[in-house]
């Protein structure tokens, strides 16, 4: 980890936070629990216990992996349905293959991401290659929910395929910390992800004992999540590790920062960053539905025992 990066960090455009700006605070820091997702590869869920308020527009987010599967281990998901929101599947190492009920789908692999929209849905599936499962080897990655505005719900499904050479690379202002954009912005820099709703993805690399300040805009809420290592959030410098994740007060700049001494089995403290414009509309969320309302709920799930999200392709 992690498949994307740089040979000499200190040749890319640096990212600086403009002097003055507003740090903000850790509200509250929570450790993911672990569980098993699909036909049973292990995910922790990054977002337990945090209330929604915090997270709009986001839902959920799995940490899948990090696993080094024994030969004929790799396991992925059955065919499901889903409405009313987007996945963002950000693969690290390893290779998944997704299809769907319209045709779409594709490989990621080592760095890159799949932005699927669900909208007004579809069915869905997600395994690993045949190569991976008779051989094995090492799997990690990424699921984000985010949502869609209720005006956006039932537009059709689509993909974006963004590879990992796509991505953005910048740097701390010191050289430190590798910035890997995958979508938004970040002072006048873009990612290659576009969103319906407005946000920012980011995958830092922290070398030991780096700090890594980021503008931020001031109407996202602000999210953190540890990947591998550990570090701390804020200028108070609060404490958080891998499986833990950190939402953050009110401000325009971003602090984090990687302990001086990280674990021998990872080199950097490695952060997911998020950011996003808060949709402030009731969501309701059961399954692989989110809709606004528990009418539109059953409704979704009455499309679907009926066909009308679509039908599996024959293999």
């Amino acid at each position: 980890m992690p498949a994307v990066t740089a040979t000499n960090p200190l040749a890319l455009p640096r990212v600086t936070a403009p002097a003055g700006g507003a740090p903000r605070p850790v509200v509250h820091v929570a450790t993911a629990p672990s569980g098993f997702e699909g036909e049973g590869f292990p995910v922790r869920r990054a977002f337990a216990g945090i209330p929604y308020r915090h997270l709009d527009p986001f839902i959920m987010m799995d940490q899948m992996g990090e696993v080094d599967y024994a030969a004929g281990e790799p396991k992925g998901t059955p065919w499901h349905p889903h409405r009313g929101f987007e996945t963002v599947t950000y693969i690290i190492d390893g290779t998944f293959i997704h299809r769907d009920s319209h045709g779409g789908g594709g490989v990621i692999t080592d760095g890159d991401t799949q932005w699927m929209t669900a909208g007004s849905g579809l069915l869905h599936i997600e395994t690993p290659p045949e190569d991976l499962v008779i051989s094995g080897g090492l799997f990690h990655g990424l699921q984000l929910w985010v949502n869609l505005p209720a005006d956006d719900k039932m537009i059709a499904p689509k993909y974006q395929d963004i590879r990992g050479g796509s991505v953005k690379l910048l740097a701390s202002e010191d050289g430190g910390a590798l910035v890997r954009l995958i979508a938004g912005d970040v002072a006048g820099h873009e990612g290659p992800g576009a969103t319906h709703t407005p946000i920012t993805m980011i995958h830092a690399s922290l070398s030991p004992g780096a700090q890594l300040t980021l503008p931020w805009r001031p109407d996202f809420n602000a999210l953190a999540y540890g990947l591998a290592g550990h570090g701390s959030a804020g200028t108070e410098g609060r404490p958080f590790r891998m499986g833990q994740a950190v939402v953050f007060g009110e401000g325009d700049t971003l602090v984090v920062r990687a302990d001086a001494a990280q674990e021998t089995r990872t080199e950097n403290f490695e952060v997911v960053l998020l950011g996003g414009l808060p949709i402030r509309e009731p969501m309701m969320h059961y399954g692989p539905f989110v809709m606004n309302t528990h009418a539109e709920l059953a409704q979704a799930f009455e499309d679907f025992q009926a066909g009308r999200l679509g039908t599996v392709p024959a293999a």
